[in-house]
């Protein structure tokens, strides 16, 4: 299978823009990454901020697509839960520096013509796993003494910040690491 040109250019941008940031990362060095002259990323995408974004609704539609088909499969919510991290370790694993980007780079993304789409699709994302923990809550699966905000962010920084550290292997792959989370969020570390 090959690439087209433009994947190539958002899969070289995005470990660019990871390791270096959209501001000190250049056309020209985006460019020589991908193999192509500076002035053909132009006939691509009006500006690099424009390819940061791409990459980002990539990985944020991506995500959603999945929740969507999860939303359907009637697990209960500590189930739910339980393939909300799954899935979402899966795409970070599939769009591996999407999330750093989007962390790290929130002015530059409110900046681009489709910023709407981002912090849309951002919302939508939110607003589910909330309504899995409130379930959840409501169900007596999880706990009504914390807070959900607190509990959700938690949890939500944990998964989203893996990407920096975890890389999945055969003996570790994103399963074993949502278990691992959410015996850690669950039932606690102490033995």
């Amino acid at each position: 299978m090959t690439n087209s040109r433009r994947e190539i250019i958002l899969r070289q941008a995005a470990g660019l823009f990871a390791s270096r940031g959209v501001a000190a990362t250049t056309v020209r060095q985006i460019a020589d990454e991908a193999g192509v002259l500076s002035g053909s990323l132009y006939h691509h995408f009006a500006s690099k901020e424009e390819i940061a974004q791409d990459i980002v609704i990539a990985y944020l539609d991506d995500l959603l697509s999945r929740y969507a088909k999860l939303r359907d499969s009637y697990l209960d919510p500590v189930a739910m839960l339980r393939s909300l991290v799954v899935v979402s370790l899966q795409v970070g694993g599939d769009h591996p520096h999407a999330v750093e980007i989007y962390q790290n780079e929130k002015v530059v993304l409110g900046t681009v013509p489709r910023h709407e789409h981002v912090t849309a699709v951002a919302a939508e994302i939110h607003q589910f796993w909330a309504e899995v923990i409130t379930a959840g809550v409501t169900a007596a699966q999880l706990r009504s003494d914390v807070s959900t905000r607190l509990f959700h962010r938690l949890l939500r920084d944990a998964v989203w910040l893996s990407p920096r550290w975890y890389h999945p292997t055969k003996d570790y792959p994103p399963t074993r690491l949502a278990d691992d989370l959410l015996a850690v969020f669950l039932d606690g570390f102490a033995a």
